[in-house]
């Protein structure tokens, strides 16, 4: 938390995702939805439609679907990430293109709160010697030279 009471961080590369190969961080998503409840039409819709379509778009998250008998609770859309963070999105009455599109919402990011980033720019090694800029090693011609240093 920073002194304006908002938590922040520095922009870092997730796992240091980006180094080597693409590693998407979403582990698994498992869809829990009543096979008979009226809330869970489009958890239905998405089994029997969307699940395949997914599923082969994203062949490195694993989906898995779990149907609950009996009217349990509401339908719910859990996202399982690479570092430990599970995050439950509600999807009670909505529909299998609502659902499609939380789903990829849910692929594509990594996990981590969404917080302010204090910089754009951050490095684990900073320079001993400061910015460079386009002047630092120029000769500078525009010194002035004072009435003393000028040769006689």
């Amino acid at each position: 938390m920073t002194g304006r009471g908002s938590p922040s961080r520095f922009l870092t590369a997730v796992l240091h995702n980006g180094v080597g190969r693409y590693v998407r961080q979403l582990q698994r998503l498992q869809l829990l939805f009543s096979p008979t409840a009226a809330d869970a039409r489009g958890a239905r819709q998405f089994v029997e439609e969307a699940a395949q379509d997914f599923a082969r778009q994203h062949p490195d998250v694993v989906l898995y679907v779990s149907p609950h008998s009996g009217p349990g609770p509401a339908p719910v859309l859990r996202a399982e990430y690479l570092n430990g963070t599970v995050r439950d999105e509600l999807i009670a009455s909505k529909t299998s293109e609502e659902i499609v599109q939380l789903a990829t919402k849910l692929a594509n990011q990594s996990g981590l709160d969404i917080i302010r980033i204090r910089k754009p720019f951050h490095t684990d090694n900073p320079s001993v010697q400061g910015q460079w800029h386009p002047l630092t090693n120029k000769p500078s011609i525009l010194t002035v030279q004072g009435p003393r240093l000028q040769p006689q």
